[in-house]
């Protein structure tokens, strides 16, 4: 395992493994114990990148073979060591091999399925922007092959949204469109409106009474205002695909913090994300329209119904306090729904 040919050993392996008759080859790998000595080269910290991809490449080929191969591996402990070099790894060769694996671990492998998925949402905790893309893509993969998403997958993946990196937002949000049908639907929504207006210790609605008027300030990080940002961008997407989301959404008072978030001066980005969602919501529901419309004055929303994505350009000081203080309640109709008139 240690010999410096151990990289030429495992793809002279790999060329018998991949042969189209080769039975014969994987029955004799298996019985000599191939499986755990490929998981012992993942385990170890002297054994070179280059080899641990090598022999992640082997597992998929012994993943790939059938159902009774993949339980071998689960087993064996291989979902979690192979997560543990996941999570280790500084090298694209082997981030996308260990992502490929765990997919093909989850494919017709109902006996440990659910060990597989805990383990990515385990993994979104990881520092690493490239393995957090990685994992996301394939949560994605494996998440939309489960009748039902766990409760624990919400945090981690709203917290994905802080990442400086597009990629890793871009997996973020589309996994948050996959789970808009699951049952933790409820627990994604209220948390998306509530990152509009961040009450963490980063980022705090401060009060600064002066003699003049009542003052409202944000401060914050940056991956905070990116992630209100995200927010905001993930809520319109939600908003277009289906006007009952839209109806849940407005019940969570997502017009009151869209306006709030247009606010942040702080953070060019998030006030245009959060115009573009309150424009799908004014054109959809006119009667919010005039509600935002007293909060604004008549010039100002004529000027967001024009550009709502140069919307930004037109806050100022005085009209962003006016944002960040408003209190636009959720907009019932007379029989208690949305409005939609």
């Amino acid at each position: 395992m240690f010999g410096k040919f151990l990289g030429l050993q495992l793809k002279a392996i790999g060329i018998f493994l991949s042969t189209s008759n080769h039975d014969q080859y994987l029955t004799e790998f298996l019985e000599d114990g191939g499986v755990l000595i490929l998981l012992d080269i993942l385990s170890h910290s002297l054994i070179k990148e280059a080899d641990k991809a090598e022999a992640l490449r082997l597992l998929l080929a012994v993943s790939n073979s059938g159902r009774d191969c993949k339980e071998l591996i689960c087993e064996s402990h291989g979902v979690r060591v192979i997560a543990e070099c996941l999570f280790m790894t500084k090298k694209a060769d082997t981030r996308q091999a260990a992502g490929a694996l765990l997919e093909s671990l989850s494919n017709g492998n109902p006996k440990h399925q659910d060990q597989i998925y805990k383990s990515l949402i385990a993994l979104m905790t990881c520092a690493s922007p490239k393995v957090q893309q990685v994992v996301l893509h394939t949560l994605r993969t494996v998440q939309l092959k489960l009748k039902s998403a766990d409760g624990s997958i919400v945090a981690p993946l709203l917290n994905m949204l802080r990442s400086l990196h597009l990629e890793v937002q871009h997996e973020a949000i589309n996994l948050i469109l996959d789970l808009k049908r699951q049952d933790v639907k409820a627990t994604l929504l209220s948390g998306l409106v509530a990152l509009l207006r961040p009450v963490t210790e980063e980022v705090q609605q401060q009060q600064q009474i002066t003699e003049e008027a009542e003052m409202m300030k944000v401060t914050g990080s940056l991956p905070v205002f990116v992630q209100q940002a995200a927010a905001a961008k993930a809520i319109r997407l939600l908003a277009e695909e289906d006007q009952e989301l839209c109806r849940e959404l407005l019940s969570l008072g997502v017009i009151q913090h869209l306006l709030y978030a247009m606010g942040n001066r702080e953070h060019t980005d998030a006030q245009i994300q959060a115009s573009l969602a309150l424009e799908h919501f004014v054109r959809s529901f006119p009667r919010i329209g005039e509600h935002v419309q007293r909060v604004m004055g008549s010039a100002l929303f004529a000027a967001f119904m024009n550009r709502a994505d140069a919307f930004h350009m037109k806050v100022d000081k005085r009209l962003a306090e006016t944002l960040l203080s408003n209190q636009a309640d959720t907009i019932k109709a007379p029989d208690g729904h949305m409005s939609d008139c």
